[in-house]
């Protein structure tokens, strides 16, 4: 799995090795750099997701380091670390495009949380969200990766629809409701729009409206002044002053409070806002991608959600389908994603036994696209043989195999459906009735012997009674997997 890179710009060393300390491998990389000069190196060598960086550097400022790294690219973040005395002018860098500011001297564990979340900040809007057709390059041309892609997967007419949508709109500065269940994928659409549009060199945030209260949500979005309220010893900057000209995803939109709601559709409509306890207004030039699982048309009807901040953000709408009802792209879908996150983990991978597949394909997905990624990742990290078998499935999958296998006249029915197929056979007339009716049996024994062997392909043809190149070489006619060139 791809760390999330961050570097660290300090001359104090002991600020390098509490960073390398608490940021371990291998979820993260920490770069360091003691000056200025060497810090914009590594930037622009290693494109980081995110960037630390003192106020104080022996060669140059970190106001003057800050600003050429947004020159650079204005979608990493860049938290400033100042001393007590400075925190004004970090404010004035942040009115300017910094992520957000630490004074001197700093608890790990309060600067940790700001950290993942500019680490974060900066993958979603570098991470290409590759639409069907494209290149990983060119979902975003400017990207500089490491190889971690979303792609937008689906040939079903819905899913058709969506890529066209977002081939429309992206281009075009308005506001762009996603809507669809949990776990459809409403980010990696938001994403694919933002990469897509003229605003993609821009910064691109993303905040979950139902993970933040509501005090503190009006804090996130708008800032405070300083004294606005009791623990607001400093002023901070929102993220609509930071995202002025970027591109702002308002997650789970449907949460919002109502007194929220009235704040936000003022933003939209003026242009401008106030922080909290301020009186100035600010002006500000973001463009709203906004997402919710929730049927606003009833929150409407129920007084929980206004109307006209509604048709302020429904100036072009995207529906996700759920993974249930896309049809023939599940397959698609869990091919992919096991040979994706087989790269990704290092796992052997040569193919799912055709019962491991059934329990998939019949499964309801209630999570949608991220139930079937965790649980792929979950098999892949069990399983213990290139071939998948029903065995290596979360406990849930395996219980709905035993159900299945312990229902009575299972066997009988499996007769008499093999019963059926022979004498639909004989009646159409087909030659290779042998051969068709050995396979389907021989498909069945083989993918049981692979799933009691855990996938080992010695050991299932030493239970089989047969050479391990016969077994492979059945396998191959039986489309279970295995290709000219598997060892």
């Amino acid at each position: 799995m791809t760390p999330s890179t961050l570097l660290v710009i300090d001359d104090d060393p002991l600020i390098l090795q509490c960073m390398q300390l608490c940021l371990p491998e291998p979820e993260y990389r920490v770069l360091t750099a003691n000056t200025a000069e060497r810090g914009i190196e590594v930037f622009t060598r290693q494109h980081p997701d995110a960037v630390l960086c003192d106020i104080q550097l022996p060669d140059r400022s970190g106001l003057a380091v800050a600003s050429q790294l947004r020159e650079l690219d204005r979608r990493t973040p860049v938290i400033l670390i100042t001393g007590q005395g400075t925190a004004e002018t970090a404010i004035t860098a942040m009115s300017n495009g910094a992520f957000d500011y630490v004074t001197k001297p700093f608890d790990p564990d309060e600067i940790l949380p700001l950290i993942d979340s500019a680490l974060e900040t900066g993958r979603m809007a570098k991470r290409p969200a590759v639409l069907p057709g494209e290149s990983k390059l060119s979902a975003h041309p400017s990207s500089h990766h490491t190889g971690a892609v979303d792609t937008i997967l689906g040939q079903c007419p819905s899913m058709v629809e969506v890529f066209r949508s977002i081939g429309r709109v992206a281009s075009r500065d308005v506001a762009v409701l996603i809507l669809g269940e949990t776990g459809t994928g409403k980010e990696v659409v938001a994403r694919a729009i933002y990469q897509h549009s003229s605003r993609h060199d821009q910064i691109f945030h993303a905040i979950n409206c139902a993970a933040i209260p509501e005090t503190l949500l009006e804090s996130e979005l708008f800032g405070h002044e300083k004294g606005a309220f009791t623990g607001a010893d400093q002023r901070r900057i929102g993220k609509f002053e930071v995202c002025d000209k970027g591109t702002l995803f308002l997650d789970e939109i449907g949460d919002m409070s109502p007194v929220m709601q009235t704040k936000l559709l003022r933003v939209l409509q003026e242009k401008e806002f106030e922080r909290v306890g301020g009186s100035k207004p600010i002006k500000t030039d973001v463009r709203i991608l906004a997402a919710t699982h929730r049927n606003l048309q009833t929150a409407i009807a129920d007084g929980a959600f206004r109307s006209d901040l509604y048709y302020r953000l429904n100036e072009f709408t995207i529906h996700l389908p759920a993974l249930r009802d896309r049809g023939s792209d599940l397959p698609q879908m869990i091919d992919y994603f096991f040979e994706s996150f087989a790269r990704q983990l290092g796992k052997d991978f040569l193919a799912v036994a055709p019962e491991t597949l059934r329990l998939l394909l019949e499964h309801d997905w209630p999570g949608n696209v991220r139930e079937l990624q965790g649980t792929i990742k979950q098999t892949l990290l069990k399983a213990s043989g290139a071939v998948i078998v029903p065995a290596f499935l979360p406990a849930n999958f395996r219980s709905a195999e035993r159900r299945t296998a312990a229902t009575p006249g299972a066997a009988s029915a499996w007769q008499d459906q093999l019963r059926s197929d022979i004498e639909s056979k004989l009646q159409s007339g087909s030659m290779t009735i042998s051969d068709d009716i050995h396979n389907e049996v021989d498909r069945i024994l083989v993918t049981q012997a692979l799933q009691a062997c855990g996938g080992n392909l010695s050991e299932t043809s030493l239970r089989l009674g047969i050479s391990r190149p016969t077994l492979r070489s059945r396998m191959r006619q039986l489309g279970l997997g295995e290709r000219p060139d598997d060892k």
